[in-house]
């Protein structure tokens, strides 16, 4: 174990490791830290991954609290702190907006892996439903033009499936990264962009101790545990979830539905959330057949809850974000050979079809879905079927494999051939220079004037200004406005 350090007290020389390969600089914007969400667990394994023919170090711009298994971790909190990671390092393998928050980044000569694999623009079309008209454009443009910057800039780019991976040539092709280099460099553009979807540890699970069963208040041994395995976002469906339960709980009794993170280390409760919580109480649920475990469970601890269920659920609305989307709980059930029962629209709902591992319904049906929990709850020797079929794929998904186009990217790193061509890389450095970036200040309300006078023309500004400034002052800069208009008597 490496004892994770502020970068600032490193030197930039050479490592004194020599190890064979490169120094490896991997980001994320999620916390390192015991209970970890995706995108960190994610990182996590592509350093471990990585570490054992470079020299890598995992940095993140949030919290770090845990040290590296054969890689360094860090908290990048200042510029300088990226700055000099960044002069270290020789491949830089991105998640995230670092890039956005930190310009220079694009400029460098650096090898840049960007990773896809969560396009967090579709999410936050969803995500930001409810807010302010401003604030959620902002939000959207933003994400945006984070992901437009990644792809821009990135040399080697990852993302979770065949699905998603026509879903990000089109969006290169559009910023122009699709081009005469790109093309006659490799037609068919496998080394430009590489399907490495979320993976599974080669370890099975072991249990550790009892967390649910005849442990968990209202649980007890012998019921049947429906698992929720991750965050309830706004992109989630856990409303029709929770109606099916209430009309499984008629005739089973024993059912009980645990939803195993309410509160994401960085998001704030969301809207889905609380309306869940609110139906599982309306509905007299709560505390009998539906329980939330409001913390975020620590990533070494999940397999316990994962063997201490007997089905895994994951249920979606029908959005372009569930198109695109790539479950990472959903790899938490296959880990543990848990039988799965799914909305039907996105990859892992064909991957329990194609192979047998669960059932699948339509999204927002709630008859649907019961008929699929429910034969599930009934038949043993189907959850044993899906759990022996589950065996059998569960291999394709360890990091080991699902990892293997990046760590032969990282055996031989290189520039793009568009970005080393003079001609094309300028033209995407002037596109580069286009992209939207937030600004604060005066300037964050310049632009808010001109979003409002779009939407409401005058009246609406001058009702912004006055909640914002206070009526006085909006019926002075009033006056003072008609009083400088030409009198028609005048014109």
């Amino acid at each position: 174990m490496v004892t994770a350090r502020d970068p600032d007290d490193l030197p930039v020389a050479p490592s004194e490791r020599h190890l064979p390969g490169h120094r490896v600089l991997v980001t994320t914007g999620d916390p390192i830290q015991p209970n970890m969400a995706g995108p960190g667990i994610r990182a996590w394994h592509i350093a471990r991954a990585l570490a054992a023919e470079h020299e890598v170090r995992l940095a993140t711009t949030s919290r770090c609290a845990l040290t590296g298994e054969g890689f360094e971790t860090f908290a990048l909190d200042s510029p300088q702190s990226v700055r000099q990671l960044v002069d270290w390092c020789d491949l830089l393998v991105v998640q995230g907006d670092l890039l956005h928050g930190h310009p220079f980044v694009v400029k460098t000569d650096k090898i840049v892996v960007a990773d896809l694999y969560d396009p967090f623009h579709l999410e936050q079309l969803e995500q930001s439903k409810g807010a302010a008209l401003e604030t959620r454009r902002q939000a959207v443009n933003t994400a945006t033009a984070v992901v437009d910057e990644l792809c821009l800039r990135g040399d080697f780019f990852l993302c979770a499936s065949e699905r998603q991976r026509a879903f990000w040539l089109g969006h290169l092709a559009a910023l122009g990264r699709i081009n005469t280099a790109s093309y006659d460099a490799d037609p068919t553009l496998g080394s430009l962009l590489a399907v490495v979807p979320f993976g599974i540890p080669e370890e099975p699970p072991h249990r550790r101790r009892a967390v649910l069963k005849g442990v968990h208040p209202g649980i007890e041994r012998g019921d049947i545990v429906i698992l929720w395995a991750g965050g309830v976002y706004n992109w989630f469906d856990p409303l029709t979830l929770v109606r099916a339960i209430a009309e499984i709980a008629k005739d089973h009794p024993r059912v009980r539905l645990v939803f195993l993170g309410m509160r994401h280390p960085l998001v704030p409760e969301t809207r889905m959330a609380r309306a869940a919580r609110k139906l599982a109480h309306d509905l007299g649920l709560v505390g009998t057949h539906v329980f939330f475990n409001e913390e975020w469970v620590a990533y070494q601890d999940r397999a316990d809850y994962l063997l201490d269920a007997d089905i895994g659920v994951s249920c979606h609305l029908d959005t372009l974000e569930t198109a695109f989307s790539f479950r990472t709980r959903m790899l938490d059930y296959l880990w543990a050979g848990l039988p799965m029962v799914a909305t039907r629209g996105d990859v892992f709902a064909y991957l329990i079809e194609q192979h047998g591992l669960g059932r699948t319904a339509e999204p927002g049906d709630v008859e649907g879905l019961v008929a699929a929990l429910s034969e599930l709850i009934e038949n043993a020797e189907l959850r044993a079927e899906c759990r022996r079929r589950i065996g059998e794929v569960a291999p394709t998904f360890h990091w080991s494999s699902v990892l293997a186009p990046l760590i032969d990217f990282c055996r031989a790193p290189r520039r793009a051939p568009d970005l080393r061509d003079p001609w094309t890389a300028a033209r995407l450095r002037r596109a580069t220079g286009q992209i939207y970036r937030s600004v604060r200040g005066w300037r964050r309300n310049l632009e808010l004037v001109a979003e409002h006078y779009q939407t409401g023309g005058l009246r609406r500004v001058l009702a912004k200004m006055a909640a914002r400034f206070g009526r006085r002052f909006v019926s002075v800069l009033a006056w003072v406005f008609e009083r400088r208009r030409p009198s028609r008597a005048r014109r």
